[in-house]
């Protein structure tokens, strides 16, 4: 049975001469769980607000988009709020009041459900998604995760027939948002409602998938099971195939035969298959140097060990607590990140990460112990001096930098106070523009953007000020695989003249391909440090789905790179 019936839709924004959405014409089953993807502002957010009328967009549509063989416009305004249940993309947009009890039930007490009713369904979805031990709970006080799983439990506390999800786990980390997709799985699974959600981290989610729909520039140009679904992408050697799980990519860069692996477990197989025990049998199963540049990381770890080089960004025990009797974000916290130093940063959400690069950026201020940034105080030092030239801060919502009224006014408006003559400002505009892709974005309203193109946007201001010192706070979020390595390949430039980067991400492969040095941040503090490659080896969840699956054969495989020069040598 059909749910959803898109024929030839075609959408275009107000005053936009390209439509965002180009003849769509999709069919999505009762019970299917269907995963969109597609590079930034392919339309796939814009698409799926067209699933639910009280989020469609403002603009003109052509073509039919039916409920249950009804236009879903149609439909009164109780059937479309209790029926399609909308998770967004940040937490904080949705949770709506101050408890984590109220919040499951507002949803009902706003449809009128009775009383008795409201009380069953909340005791059983706390059940259900084990939100018991913080029923009562201050919203405020709960992690990313938590925040998200509130919001679906509320969701699905109104019985909905549908789940459309943009980019659920966007903001979550590795663990959270395992979790997170395999409680939707189980909804999907046991009881039978249809979800339909784009998502960047297809390595979790295609497993899940019964379909994989690809949107480019607004057309469906894929729609198919996964693991064929890729294949497709593959043979139109299309950008989107970089965003495909790691055991496929692997399975196409060895060149190796054998049925094409979509899961760390199939990949496991499939290599041992490919390599058969001679890795096994010849290998010591210890930790390997970097197979990029060994002699490079053996220097660097010889500097870092001496003090060589002097200190960029310096914390000595610092302790900070956002109020009086609030319990301590960061704790006794030391960090030293050397000038031209490259450090990734990783851990759960709430850990204190962000709020540790708000203290580097002088935004907050530690009860005790000290900052240095460049052998400045951050927070007694004048912003004007600080964020010129020597300290670029992209914070985790881009929204954040945005003052104008398009994109291309914000990124003038950077470079107001600089002393450079018209000519010069927009030639450096004009750089920033090409690479991040913004050529047909500049004359949009930063908010009217795609949260992969705010995410390029507020990158690109932020560049714009040719910082020594670049602090990213998730700098993937939102952004597809092609312009990851775009966006890689920039930061690996950026090193290689000699600037420092110290990043927070979730992005696990991300962290393994382009850091040098990686930490763990746990409980408000830095619990492990090490070289990229030895630190990931010896993660067992912290780690890359590339090394999951070659460890037993390789420590040292921790990129697809390595796994597959690993499958080329055997060979």
């Amino acid at each position: 049975m059909e749910i959803y019936r898109i024929e030839n839709v075609t959408f275009s924004f107000p005053e936009q001469t390209a439509p965002a959405l180009r003849d769509v014409s999709l069919r999505i089953r009762s019970g299917e769980f269907v995963a969109v993807c597609g590079r930034s502002g392919c339309g796939k957010s814009t698409l799926l607000r067209h699933l639910k009328p009280a989020l469609t967009p403002h603009g003109s549509r052509e073509g039919s988009i039916l409920y249950r063989g009804r236009e879903v416009g149609e439909w009164d305004a109780r059937t479309q709020a209790s029926e399609i249940g909308y998770v967004l993309q940040s937490p904080d947009n949705q949770i709506v009041t101050d408890k984590v009890w109220h919040e499951l039930a507002f949803g009902l007490e706003s449809l009128g459900v009775d009383t008795p009713t409201i009380r069953l369904r909340v005791a059983e979805m706390a059940s259900f998604f084990g939100i018991q031990s913080w029923f009562r709970r201050d919203v405020a006080e709960l992690s990313g995760g938590q925040k998200q799983l509130l919001n679906l439990a509320s969701i699905m506390a109104m019985h909905p027939s549908v789940l459309v999800l943009d980019e659920p786990t966007s903001q979550l980390d590795p663990i959270a948002a395992a979790e997170f997709l395999g409680t939707l799985s189980k909804i999907n699974r046991e009881l039978g409602t249809t979800v339909v959600l784009t998502e960047h981290r297809l390595e979790e989610v295609l497993p899940l998938s019964d379909r994989l729909i690809v949107l480019d520039a607004g057309s469906v140009i894929v729609d198919e099971a996964p693991r064929e679904a890729g294949a497709r992408l593959r043979k139109l050697d299309h950008p989107m195939f970089r965003s495909m799980p790691s055991p496929m990519r692997i399975h196409a860069g060895s060149g190796a035969g054998g049925p094409v692996p979509l899961t760390v477990k199939e990949g496991r197989q499939w290599l041992d298959s490919v390599a058969g025990r001679a890795i096994a049998d010849s290998g010591t199963g210890e930790v390997k140097e970097p197979a990029g540049n060994p002699d490079g990381a053996r220097r660097h770890a010889k500097e870092r060990a001496s003090g060589a080089r002097p200190a960029a960004v310096e914390l000595q025990d610092v302790w900070f607590k956002f109020a009086k009797n609030a319990p301590d974000t960061i704790k006794d916290l030391s960090l030293r990140v050397e000038e031209g130093e490259f450090l990734g940063l990783v851990g759960g959400n709430g850990t204190g990460k962000t709020t540790m690069l708000s203290l580097i950026g002088g935004l907050l201020k530690p009860y005790r112990g000290r900052i240095l940034v460049a052998g400045q105080d951050p927070a007694k030092t004048s912003p004007d001096k600080l964020f010129r030239g020597l300290l670029g801060v992209l914070p985790q919502n881009p929204q954040s930098l945005f003052v104008k009224k398009t994109v291309e006014l914000d990124l003038y408006e950077m470079l107001d106070g600089e002393k450079l003559s018209e000519a010069q400002k927009a030639e450096r505009i004009a750089e920033v523009v090409r690479f991040a892709e913004l050529e047909p974005l500049l004359r949009m309203h930063p908010y009217d953007l795609s949260g992969g193109e705010q995410q390029r946007a507020a990158l690109a201001k932020v560049l714009l000020l040719e910082p020594a010192i670049l602090l990213l706070d998730e700098p993937t979020k939102g952004l597809d695989g092609f312009f990851k390595e775009k966006l890689g390949e920039l930061l690996r430039k950026f090193h290689e003249d000699g600037k420092t980067i110290v990043m927070v991400s979730h992005d696990i492969e991300f962290c393994a391909k382009h850091a040098k040095r990686c930490s763990m941040f746990f409980d408000g503090s830095v619990i492990s440090s090490n070289e990229t490659a030895a630190f990931f080896a010896g993660n067992s969840f912290y780690t890359t789905s590339a090394n999951r699956m070659a460890r037993h054969l390789d420590r040292a495989a921790v990129t697809e790179e390595d796994v597959i020069r690993l499958c080329r040598t055997e060979r």
